[in-house]
């Protein structure tokens, strides 16, 4: 019972997160702003990919958040170095 209360909790929290973090992805003001906010949206799937594994007890789930997060730290370095050469 207590467990259950607490997901909702952590999953209450996340979607809250998700939703912050999408509307600085679309209200900017610039460009990093976006890139980081999209940065966030993209641990917070994480952080739901990785909450929906351990209730469910499926461990391959943690191998797409790994590979989530991959992704996220090339696309965030790519992000950087164009703002660092458009500058």
């Amino acid at each position: 019972m207590m467990l259950d209360v607490l997901w909702s909790a952590i999953l209450v929290m996340l979607s809250a997160a998700f939703v912050l973090a999408f509307i600085r992805l679309v209200r900017g003001p610039r460009l990093p702003d976006r890139v980081i906010a999209l940065d966030l949206l993209t641990i917070v799937v994480m952080g739901f990919i990785i909450v929906y594994a351990v209730r469910s007890g499926q461990a391959a789930f943690l191998d797409v958040a790994i590979i989530l997060a991959l992704i996220s730290f090339v696309g965030t370095a790519a992000f950087a170095y164009y703002i660092e050469r458009r500058v």
